[in-house]
This record gives structure tokens, C-alpha cells and sequence, in this order.
């Protein structure tokens, strides 16, 4: 379009080159040409050449320069579509997009059918999903370009996408029909198509999705999609005999697929007919006697002799082949005490005959030697899984002295020693395993990861360094390559050091991560569309809208959550360093070279950091001396984890990671006690009262959340006074929620009901004491019951208990929680937070206080295992 301040022909041939520069991505090029124009002092002000160069120092990373230019040309010409327009897409590229749109939108105003703005303003739009703007923004554009397909591609999506599917529809109909005659393989119009049946299907119309399908079979490309749907489709209206043909279809296709047997299951009315279900698993053994699937499933459901012969065989194929993971694909089974033991029972018989005869059972041939071994191994998991350590172990040692140099021992008896809660063996055990291959980077980062839980951070960082780029620290390298597992193994081991800053400048690293995803789709709103990937462009769309419901988001936010709690419970004060060394303990000499290693620490720290620091500005040097530069995101401030440990309203921090919790994780119930511990801190009593509604509706009898239900019940009825309407409001609910009931009635009920669950016995134990300090021996006797008989008696529960009382949560207890300690020790022998230290030098304070400290340290270092 014309501009309202023209320039000459000999300038304006300059602006063209400008533009032609930008799109060719030669920056310096254009610069020279803006420099042309705006050295002649009649259009030293040009409001589209200051724009444009503006627009271009931007790609060269010069943000500042460039925001000078572009407002300065925008000052000089308000009435200028360019000027907007160049304005619009530097905040767009700091993502800044709803103040970009506010800009497409004023450049609309002086150019209304400008196609190139008013693409810019539909990708703006859907990634905000501001889906009834991007509806109008659409319309233009296929008013203006009816001829494109993109353009009715748009339209169509917009209105799926706000659930007017009859519109959709239409629109994709009349488009439909526009088109010519495709070849029989067109990939780009079988995917129309899908995705018209795909919006038929979601609007609930079945029997119009099956004649679509009949319609256009011959120009559907992908086959299989076309089976699955209308064999999907025919259960859903009833007619199971058809969904039966086309599964047993399915079946012949793969014989391995789980969902075609389930279907296939469902459609005959099997699911009650175990005599009419085998015989049907019996006659595809016989049609692919090699598939895997049709042995596995019916060990499920198949009882007794049938359940036996059936295990029998499917044990002694894995075994004789030696699959590793065949006790993992059995596990399911295990809920089933009976087969247990039917299992138990048939491989400890395998390990007596192939010692004695070398076969399974009287009747087989010779086995390999390796069956033994396999049967070794499967005994180890089985008996591991039933927490019977030292079966397992004595299991794994048989299969290590069988043969040495079996990496998958290593590994599995790594394993038995993490579930007993020794970490420090299954580190030994696990680097043992790493050493006998080097190049697997599996068994590497298992390594890393088993490091990592033992609190061996640096040593985890350089066991993944075999496998990061050369010439970057490992750390930073797994932060590009946005190695979210290991970040957050690094996060709660930081927090077990009591290292708060470093384990949240490692959440707010899983955070950005996140932020980039969601960022990254930016590209695919045109890609898709041109494409004609429609169907994996709106399952990425919905994707997008629920990304942090992902645990790796859910973990590191609710551990985040954690620490700012903590943080603003007990502030860092200046003389707190971010360490858990504990320096009271200490005789003057060993305090000395204590504090002699930690400025040797810092020293390296720094000389590293200056190191990486210089690498950084060397490759940013080579990135700008780049001639096809692009407009980055948005510099993100640097994460100093001293300042994130000491920011001064840890609560505003905390809400930052609990929202998205409370939007897309609202049936997990830590996220209503973490807001309730939030917005108690805060006294915001309706938010509070929120919180409550909310666990209520998710899972009231969790112990954790028992306990936000008593607080909330003494906070309303300490607060005294409470304004209108809230009273109102509180009253109300209060009335639905509780019944009427005193805290101790509650309690006592909740204990009542849960008295065979030690998470729950403890949670009122703790609720107990608060409410009467009378009750600390019943208290004590309630949480630190032992009884084999008792639900999730495990380590990482007996952990809590013993936590508890260290911290004082049932009063004055440090015999009692020694005394607990020694306990827990013969029920778990393995388990280093049990082992009682040995008495302290007298310098050091007395036993008690050591102990508790070696409790806190050793025991938090076996929680948050996944």
C-alpha cells in the first residue's frame, strides 16, 4: 500500500531493499540502505525507514537501539500501517502478544485489508486462544483470498475450535466441493477428510461419520486409521457384530496390539464368558502361534489349572529365550495372591530341576544354561516386589556368581538395595554396572539418576558428561537439551542439602522449559495448516492448553511450593548460607578446615562460573557475526540461586507455580493443601475457605488435607469477629462441609475409620496432640505403632513418623523418637535413616541432638522416589 509520507523514486528504491534485505534476512545490508536514506536531512525523520531499521537491529539482538527507532518513527508517523505494524512484531518477538495485538490492530485501522497484518494478527490470536477474534480475523481472510485454501482451512477451524460444529462443517463441505478430482493418493486431501470425519465424530454424529468413511474410502490414504475408527464407530451404535469383523481384521494385521483384543472382546460379549473368552485366545495361539499378546492376556482372567498351565508355558519361553523384562510384563497378576504364589511356586521348582537335571521339569528336553540364570533374575524381581529383601538378594548374588558380567544383575540388584533404603550401596552397585559399559546410555543415566537420589550431585553431573556436548559444562548442556528427569532429581536432592536457592533456580528452569514449549508452537499454526496435518495440529492445540498437568511440571511446582513455605517460615537471615552444614557439632580444628574447604569450593565455583561465563560470550560473539540472525525471545534474567532463596514475598513466588496446579490438576488433592498453606499464611479466609471446598470434592479423607480441615475449623474459630458478607458466606459452608462438629469429633472420626492406615494414624496423632496436650502418650502410641497388620507400613511412611517427632509434632520426644528409630531398624535392616549413629564426642552436644540431626539428613534422602 501507498504510504501517507511518500519518498522519492531514488529513496523509495532504497526502502524496497530495505524490505527485500529483511526477507532475505541480510541485515547489515539493510541497515546500510536505511543509513542511505536517513543521511539526506529532508527524511532524517522518515517514520518507515526509522521503523525498519529499528525492525532489523532487532534481529541483529541490539533490542534497545531498536525500540528507540521504532518509537521514534511511530511518533513521527501515527498514521502509518508500517510503523504499527514493525512495532506489533517487536513485541511480538518479546512476547509481549497481547500489547502486539493492541498494535495489528491499529495498523489495521490505516490498512484494513492488508494480508500480511492480518495474518500476523490470527497467529497472535490462536496462540492466546482468543478464538472468537480469530474467528473474525479468518473471515477477513478468506474474504479477501476465497481462492486459498489456507484461508477456508482457518475459518472452518475456528468454529471447531469454539464448538459451532455444524458450522465447521459447512464450511469444510462447500470447500469440498470446490476441489478438483484428487489422484487416488493425495495425502494432503485424505487428511481433509479425516478431519472432517474427526469434527463429525466430536459433534456426536456416528452414523454420518461411518458413510463418510464409505463415501470417500478410495481417498483416504491411511488405512488403518479408517479400520480403528469404524470398527469404534459400530460400538458405539450397536452394532458389535460388524466392530467384531473388522477387529478380527485388526487382529491378522497385528497380532500384538492390546486395544484390538479388548475391542475384539467387546464385541462378542466376552468380558463375562471366561470359558467362551479362552477358547477365543485359544484359536488365535493357533493362527499365530509366535504372537506374544494372545498368551500374555489371558493369564488375567484364566483361574487354576488353566491360570497354571498357561504361566507355565508363558515362564518358560521368557526363560528359555532370557527376556529380561518378563516379570515386568507379568506384574499385573501380582494383585492376585493366589497366582503369586501358583508363580513362586513353578519358577523355585524350574531352579531345582535345572540344577539337578538341567531342565524344567521331568517331562522337557535340556535347557540352555542361561535358563538358570533367567531364573535367577525373575526370582530376585519377584521376591524384591514382595518386599522380601533377602530372598531377593540372596537371588541376585546366585545369578552374579552364575555369570559375573551380566550387566542386568548390576542393575537389578541396585534396585533391591534403593527399595531397602540403603542408597549408597545401590550407587556402588549401579557405577559397578555403568563401569561394564560405558557406551550405553541407558545404564548411564540410571547411574546419574541413582547418584542424584543420593544426594551426589557433582558426581551425577559428570557420569552425564560422557554424553553432553564437548566443551560445555554437562549441567548447562542438560539445561539446553531440556533434561527435565534430571533437573528434577537435581531440585530435590538441592532441597534435601537444605541448598533452597539451588533447588529453586532448578524448578524455575523446569518452569522456562514449560514457558518454551508453549512459546514453540508459535511455528505450527501456519506449518500445520499448510500441511494439512489438522487432526495432530488440534490435538496439539489441546495439548498445549493442559501442557503443565505433566508431572515433570506437577513434581518440581508442588516441591517449589515446598521450599517458599519453608522460606517464608524460617527467612533467610544474612548470616544463613544456603547449606545444611550443621557447624555447632564441630571441635575447633575440624570447624576450620571445614570453613578452609568451603572457600576452596567457592574459589572453583567462581573460576568455573568465569570460565562458562567467557564460553557463553564467545558463542554469542559467533552467533551475531551469523548473517541469518533471528528475532529471539525475550532475555531471561539470570537465575542466582542466593536471590531466589531470599526474595522478599515468597508467597507471591509460590502462587506463581500453584495457579497452573489449580487449573489443570484440581482432582489432586496436594494442590488444595498447598493453596490452604498458602492462603493461611496469608489470612485470606475465603481463599482458605476455597481451598477446603475444593479437597473436600477431591479427596476428603487424605491425611495431609485432615489436617488443613482442623486447622481451618480452630482458625475460624480464633479469628473471632468476622466481617459481612464473608461471615455469610463461611457460615454456610462451614455448615455443609462439617456437619456441625467440634475439631475432636472429627478427629476421633478420622481415626476411627483409618485406624488400619499409618499415613492416616499420624495425621490424627499430630491432630490429637494440638488439640490436647493431655493426650501425648496416646498420641505417641497411635503414630508409632509398628503392627505388620497396618496399610503402607513402608520406609518412606516410618520416615515421616520419625520426622515427626523430631520436629516436636507430638511434643517433647527424643528417647522416644530413638527408641522408634531402633525399632523401625529390625523391620528395615537395610535402611540407613534408621541406623542409630554412634554416641558423639563430648564436645558435641549431646547424643539426642546428633541423632535428630542424622535422622533429618539420612531420612529425607530416601523420599520422593518415583
Amino acid at each position: 500500500m501507498p504510504s501517507k509520507n511518500p519518498l522519492p523514486p531514488k529513496e523509495n528504491a532504497f526502502f524496497k531493499r530495505i524490505l527485500k534485505c529483511y526477507e532475505q534476512k541480510h541485515y547489515k545490508s539493510g541497515l546500510k540502505f536505511a543509513k542511505q536514506i536517513l543521511s539526506n536531512p529532508k527524511f532524517a525523520e522518515h517514520g518507515e525507514t526509522l521503523a525498519m531499521k529499528g525492525l532489523t537491529l532487532n534481529c541483529l539482538g541490539r533490542k534497545e537501539e531498536a525500540y528507540d527507532f521504532v518509537r521514534r518513527g511511530l511518533r513521527n508517523d501515527l498514521t502509518s500501517h508500517v510503523c504499527w505494524h514493525v512495532y506489533g512484531l517487536l513485541q511480538r518477538s518479546d512476547r509481549k502478544y497481547d500489547e502486539a495485538i493492541k498494535c495489528y490492530r491499529n495498523a489495521l485501522k490505516w490498512d484494513k485489508d492488508n494480508l500480511q497484518i492480518l495474518r500476523d494478527l490470527s497467529l497472535l490470536q490462536i496462540q492466546m486462544r482468543d478464538l472468537e477474534g480469530y474467528r473474525e480475523t479468518r473471515y477477513q481472510l478468506l474474504a479477501l483470498r476465497p481462492g486459498q485454501r489456507a484461508s477456508w482451512i482457518g475459518y472452518a477451524m475456528a468454529y471447531h475450535l469454539l464448538k459451532d460444529y455444524d458450522m465447521c462443517l459447512k464450511i469444510l463441505e462447500e470447500f469440498r466441493k470446490t476441489q478438483t478430482p484428487k489422484p487416488v493418493y493425495d495425502y494432503e486431501h485424505s487428511e481433509l477428510l479425516l478431519y472432517q470425519n474427526m469434527v463429525m465424530q466430536e459433534a456426536g454424529m456416528n452414523q454420518e461419520a461411518i458413510e463418510h468413511l464409505k463415501t470417500f474410502d478410495k481417498q483416504i490414504v491411511d488405512r488403518l486409521y479408517v479400520q480403528e475408527t469404524t470398527a469404534h464407530l459400530y460400538m458405539f451404535l450397536g452394532q458389535p457384530e460388524k466392530a467384531a469383523e473388522i477387529y478380527r481384521e485388526l487382529l491378522s494385521r497385528n497380532p500384538e496390539n492390546w486395544n484390538y483384543y479388548k475391542g475384539y472382546e467387546k464385541a462378542l460379549f466376552l468380558e463375562d464368558k471366561p470359558d467362551e473368552r479362552m477358547k477365543m485366545y485359544r484359536s488365535i495361539m493357533e493362527q499365530f502361534p509366535r504372537a506374544t499378546m494372545p498368551k500374555r492376556l489371558p493369564l488375567d482372567f484364566a483361574t487354576d489349572d488353566v491360570f497354571r498351565d498357561l504361566i507355565d508355558d508363558y515362564l518358560k519361553k521368557s526363560l528359555r529365550k532370557g527376556v529380561p523384562p518378563s516379570f515386568v510384563s507379568i506384574k499385573s497378576v501380582y494383585k492376585d495372591p493366589v497366582k503369586v504364589k501358583v508363580i513362586e511356586d513353578l519358577v523355585l521348582s524350574y531352579v531345582d530341576n535345572l540344577i539337578k537335571t538341567g531342565k524344567f521339569d521331568s517331562k522337557g528336553e535340556v535347557e540352555p544354561a542361561t535358563s538358570l540364570l533367567w531364573a535367577y533374575y525373575y526370582l530376585a524381581q519377584h521376591f524384591d516386589y514382595l518386599k522380601n529383601i533377602e530372598k531377593a538378594l540372596e537371588y541376585v548374588n546366585l545369578g552374579i556368581e552364575h555369570t559375573p558380567l551380566l550387566i542386568e544383575l548390576y542393575v537389578l540388584k541396585a534396585k533391591i538395595y534403593k527399595h531397602a533404603g540403603d542408597m549408597d550401596e545401590a550407587v556402588r552397585l549401579m557405577d559397578e554396572a555403568q563401569s561394564l559399559d560405558t557406551a550405553d546410555r541407558y545404564i548411564n543415566c540410571k547411574c546419574a539418576k541413582y547418584m542424584l537420589r543420593a544426594n551426589l550431585i557433582q558426581e551425577a553431573a559428570e557420569m552425564c558428561s560422557k554424553f553432553t556436548r564437548e566443551g560445555v559444562s554437562a549441567v548447562e548442556n542438560l539445561n539446553e537439551m531440556q533434561c527435565m528427569w534430571f533437573q528434577t532429581e537435581c531440585s530435590f536432592a538441592y532441597k534435601r542439602l537444605g541448598k533452597w536457592g539451588e533447588a529453586l533456580k532448578k524448578c524455575h528452569e523446569i518452569d522456562r522449559h514449560f514457558t518454551e514449549i508453549i512459546e514453540d508452537q508459535f511455528d505450527f499454526h501456519t506449518y500445520c495448516m499448510r500441511k494439512m496435518t489438522l487432526r495432530s495440529y488440534v490435538g496439539l492445540l489441546r495439548l498445549e492448553d493442559s501442557l503443565r498437568s505433566h508431572p515433570f511440571y506437577s513434581r518440581i511446582a508442588i516441591l517449589a511450593l515446598e521450599i517458599y513455605l519453608h522460606l517464608y517460615d524460617h527467612p533467610l537471615t544474612d548470616t544463613d548460607h544456603d547449606s545444611d552444614v550443621n557447624s555447632e557439632n564441630l571441635s575447633p580444628s575440624e570447624l576450620k578446615k571445614m570453613k578452609r574447604k568451603q572457600r576452596k569450593a567457592q574459589k572453583k565455583a567462581e573460576l568455573e562460573k568465569e570460565k562458562l561465563k567467557a564460553e557463553q560470550e564467545k558463542r554469542d560473539q559467533n552467533k551475531n557475526k551469523a548473517a541469518d540472525g533471528e528475532m529471539d525471545g525475550p532475555k531471561e534474567e539470570e537465575l542466582v540461586p542466593d536471590k531466589l532463596a531470599r526474595t522478599e514475598d515468597p508467597l507471591e513466588q509460590a502462587i506463581h507455580f500453584l495457579k497452573p496446579l489449580q487449573m489443570l490438576t484440581p482432582k489432586c488433592i496436594v494442590t488444595h493443601v498447598m493453596a490452604y498453606e498458602i492462603y493461611s499464611r496469608k489470612g485470606k479466609l475465603l481463599l482458605m475457605l476455597q481451598s477446603i471446598k475444593r479437597g473436600v470434592l477431591a479427596d476428603r479423607n487424605n491425611p495431609q488435607f485432615h489436617i488443613c480441615l482442623i486447622h481451618f475449623l480452630q482458625y475460624v474459630k480464633d479469628k473471632g469477629e468476622i466481617s459481612e458478607p464473608a461471615k455469610s458466606v463461611i457460615n454456610l459452608e462451614m455448615k455443609n462441609i462439617y456437619q456441625g462438629k467440634t475439631a475432636l469429633q472429627l478427629n476421633e472420626e478420622f481415626l476411627a475409620a483409618n485406624s488400619d492406615s499409618l499415613e492416616h494414624r499420624l495425621a490424627g496423632a499430630r491432630m490429637m496432640y494440638k488439640l490436647d496436650r493431655s493426650r501425648q502418650e496416646e498420641a505417641m502410641s497411635l503414630a508409632t505403632s509398628l503392627d505388620s497388620k497396618l496399610k503402607g507400613l513402608t520406609i518412606q511412611n516410618c520416615i515421616e513418623v520419625l520426622e515427626a517427632l523430631c520436629r516436636g509434632d507430638l511434643g517433647k520426644c527424643e528417647q522416644e523418637a530413638l527408641e522408634y528409630q531402633a525399632r523401625c531398624h529390625k523391620i528395615f535392616p537395610h535402611a540407613t535413616a534408621f541406623i542409630i549413629p554412634t554416641p558423639a564426642p563430648a564436645n558435641c552436644g549431646s547424643v539426642e541432638c546428633t541423632s535428630t540431626e542424622q535422622i533429618l539428613v539420612n531420612g529425607s534422602a530416601l523420599k520422593n522416589e518415583s
